[in-house]
């Protein structure tokens, strides 16, 4: 005899769901079966970060690939979606640092171990959340292939790919301006940078010529790179500077001798139309730079200090070495202005 029951008001995902999921899991549904004779069909999860839980944005891209996997098992073909976690390294370890934050402690405090032992903690517990989510959403992987991109077969294939690519000549150790955040002390894509608008200042300094009287008028946003210039730039159009392309000026606050050259790629609207060129801290400066065969000159440390190249600046803040510079132009009375500006600037996205 029939029992009859009746239907809850509201749907209870919970006494239906893991039932069933739990039942494919113990057949075995997800493993695929071999057969030579037909094409498989495969997925590779991307890998979600271990740095807290799923959002909907995965619950969308599971959905999608669920449904090819399904549809594509239907067919009878050997159908695999494999799991898995990404290490992402950088993102856990600004968690954990602001989890030590929170109890007044640095990485540097805790040491290498105690880091180490946290981030691992951190990425473990991340990763059986992840986990959970994705079987609570009825993802069909086979969990016997889950894996976590800093196990031994992932990170063995990532060393495998990079020793072949060196071995043909298609990877080399070259120099490049890169996207550098101080305080994570890491190089970010491009994708990781966040341009906020800054309410800041434009600065207007004179560059005495070498010989003869007269000086050059430039406009930069950031007088602390004044070490790193390596050239004057103006477009080779801009009427005001026909005369002087080819001279010498001086830069003040080191004394050193540089050119004053002509590149199109140099806006005659923008300040003075004059541009001082600091190769090693602005893309525009180093395509420049590298046209006209000049030195280029690194004025900052990796912590975002200044170097030795900032003469009597040397371990001075950004904003330090700045208000210094500034105040050097003006006892030489080379200072000419400073105006309101507002403009974008690039903050980390990891730790912003």
């Amino acid at each position: 005899m029939l029992e009859r029951k009746n239907l809850e008001k509201a749907y209870e995902p919970g006494n239906i769901e893991k039932k069933w999921y739990d039942f494919w899991l113990s057949r075995g549904y997800f493993t695929p079966v071999i057969d030579p004779g037909r094409p498989p069909f495969v997925i590779v999860m991307p890998p979600p970060n271990v740095t807290g839980e799923l959002h909907v944005g995965h619950a969308l891209t599971m959905t999608v690939e669920d449904v090819l996997i399904r549809w594509h098992r239907m067919l009878g073909e050997p159908t695999l979606w494999v799991p898995g976690t990404d290490h992402s390294g950088i993102a856990v370890q600004v968690l954990v640092e602001k989890d030590l934050a929170r109890e007044g402690l640095t990485r540097e405090q805790v040491g290498r171990d105690e880091f180490l032992r946290r981030a691992w903690e951190r990425a473990i517990r991340s990763r059986k959340a992840i986990e959970q989510q994705q079987q609570l959403i009825g993802a069909s992987c086979d969990w016997s292939r889950d894996t976590f991109t800093l196990d031994e077969g992932p990170s063995r294939a990532v060393r495998t790919a990079f020793v072949r690519l060196y071995r043909k000549g298609l990877i080399y150790r070259g120099e490049r301006m890169v996207n550098w955040c101080p305080r994570c002390q890491t190089a970010l894509s491009d994708l990781e940078v966040e341009h906020k608008e800054s309410a800041g200042h434009l600065y207007h300094f004179q560059y005495p010529f070498a010989e003869g009287d007269g000086s050059v008028t430039i406009a930069t946003t950031r007088p602390e790179t004044c070490y790193g210039d390596t050239a004057v730039a103006v477009n080779p159009t801009d009427e005001r500077y026909r005369g002087s392309v080819g001279r010498t000026v001086i830069l003040p606050v080191s004394g050193r001798a540089i050119p004053l050259i002509a590149d199109e790629a140099v806006d005659p609207a923008f300040g003075t139309g004059a541009l001082k060129i600091t190769p090693c801290h602005d893309p525009t400066d180093l395509e420049i730079a590298d046209r006209h065969g000049l030195p280029h000159v690194d004025v900052f440390n990796a912590d975002g200090s200044m170097n030795t190249h900032a003469l009597g600046c040397e371990g001075l803040s950004r904003e330090a070495c700045r208000g210094h510079v500034v105040r050097e132009f003006e006892e030489k009375g080379l200072l000419v202005g400073i105006s309101p500006y507002s403009h974008m600037v690039g903050h980390c996205g990891r730790c912003s």
